[in-house]
């Protein structure tokens, strides 16, 4: 279950090293999944890493996270998983949007790998990094703490109850795999590949609620139902 965190800025080759991470850290014991930057923004990135974490396959996170705080979330989101983690900084790139430099000096920024151009990977140092050190314990100090916003829960519990809502009646109704779900005052749909029980979309809701009330934004309001779309799209295969 460990996680790769790529930072850089944009054109300095972050997707290109993901692809040679996945190559190299990937084989008959264990999957290398790389969850690349979403639409819905960092809660949806943070959400499907969380849901990608496992006992066995990797996790590689192919995004600029720019910025300390999103870099700390996903600190948090391994340590509470139990699972070693590195940092890979792709130096170079374009000089905007502002950038935050990994600091080793940070919890959250360490270990620490840099490559700069076309410089070989340290992939021994980093499989060291991953599979022979014993990941930090979960503690109490370091997870991400609710943000209390009682409108933004509220919010986001009937906004998730009425994607549920919608996605069961079409399935009454007689929606076939395939055929694409609509939400009411949802642009996007969800199209289902199979049949989806109540239990299971009410356990990918508590997932999701999990997820997203940890960094609750009015900037997300309006995102919430397209948010909860895409994530379940990704969820149910």
């Amino acid at each position: 279950m460990p996680l790769v965190v790529l930072c850089g800025r944009p054109g300095s080759g972050k997707s290109r090293r993901a692809a040679e991470l996945r190559a190299a850290l990937g084989g008959p014991e264990r999957q290398a999944h790389v969850v690349a930057e979403a639409e819905g923004g960092r809660a949806a990135l943070r959400a499907e890493v969380e849901r990608r974490l496992s006992r066995r396959d990797v996790v590689i996170v192919d995004a600029g996270n720019e910025l300390r705080s999103i870099r700390y979330e996903l600190y948090c989101a391994a340590r509470q998983a139990g699972t070693a983690r590195c940092l890979l900084h792709c130096a170079g790139g374009a000089d905007e949007p502002p950038f935050e430099a990994p600091d080793p000096r940070n919890r959250w920024d360490r270990p620490l790998f840099t490559v700069h151009g076309e410089e070989p990977l340290p992939l021994a140092a980093i499989r060291a990094a991953l599979f022979e050190s014993a990941p930090p314990p979960p503690h109490r100090a370091t997870r991400t703490q609710p943000l209390q916003s009682s409108s933004f829960l509220h919010h986001l519990d009937r906004v998730t109850q009425e994607v549920l809502a919608a996605v069961m009646a079409a399935q009454r109704s007689g929606a076939q795999p395939g055929e694409l779900v609509r939400v009411p005052g949802v642009a996007e749909g969800l199209v289902l590949n199979r049949p989806v029980s109540m239990a299971e979309l009410s356990r990918l809701r508590r997932q999701f609620i999990s997820y997203t009330k940890m960094q609750p934004s009015d900037e997300n309001l309006s995102q919430l139902a397209s948010m909860f779309l895409q994530y379940l799209s990704r969820s149910i295969q």
